[in-house]
């Protein structure tokens, strides 16, 4: 049962002050003949959050925004473009989506780099387990505490790939509310025989939710 702490987590949903304009009235593509419940990425829509899940709330939505990746294997830092998307079907899960494109000096849209999905999994006592698999052949498991409704960190526990893989061995996320309402993280790993160092980081803007 909800306690009057989570009733009001539930029902005061304020946008930030940068986000889009018009990010409480969108969502993600909507399949209105799905016979089950659909995905939303907009707290104003569709079923209600589990309770479980009230500790990663601000999550909720889709973000988008560039930042930069640090490739043991390149030489120098490289910019990119990024869209991340947590969304839920009211079950005490979030999907987690992310895509990655280069970006070329002037902003212009390169290479397109790798994909995530998974899910995030919060328990009763709020810590987090999450499950991410890579385009890349990457399938890792991540473990987190509970975070305080503005941070919140995850480190693998465990790492499968495939034969043609990366050599990734280890991997730590770390995710915050910055800058009135934007959502910034660093990731960390440890690939190719070294230990773990920054690899991508960036800042992006809520457009839905």
């Amino acid at each position: 049962m909800s306690s009057p702490d989570d009733e009001q987590l539930r029902t005061t949903i304020t946008g930030p002050e940068n986000a889009a304009p018009d990010s409480p009235q969108r969502n993600r593509p909507q399949w209105a003949d799905l016979p089950v419940t659909d995905d939303t990425a907009n707290l104003r829509q569709g079923p209600d959050l589990h309770d479980w899940c009230l500790g990663v709330l601000p999550l909720v939505g889709v973000w988008r925004g560039d930042g930069e990746i640090v490739d043991p294997a390149v030489e120098g830092a490289r910019p990119f473009g990024q869209q991340l998307t947590f969304a839920h079907d009211g079950r005490a899960f979030l999907t987690f989506e992310s895509r990655v494109w280069l970006l070329g000096p002037d902003g212009e849209i390169g290479e397109l780099l790798e994909r995530e999905s998974g899910f995030w999994r919060p328990q009763e006592d709020g810590s987090l387990e999450v499950v991410i698999a890579d385009s890349s052949g990457l399938v890792e498991v991540y473990y987190g505490p509970k975070g305080d409704m503005r941070s919140w960190q995850i480190e693998t526990d465990a790492v499968a790939r495939t034969a043609s893989a990366r050599a990734t061995v280890a991997s730590k996320r770390l995710y915050g509310l910055v800058n009135q309402g934007d959502l910034a993280y660093v990731d960390e790993r440890a690939m190719d025989g070294g230990e773990l160092a920054p690899y991508m980081s960036a800042v992006l803007r809520r457009v839905v939710g």
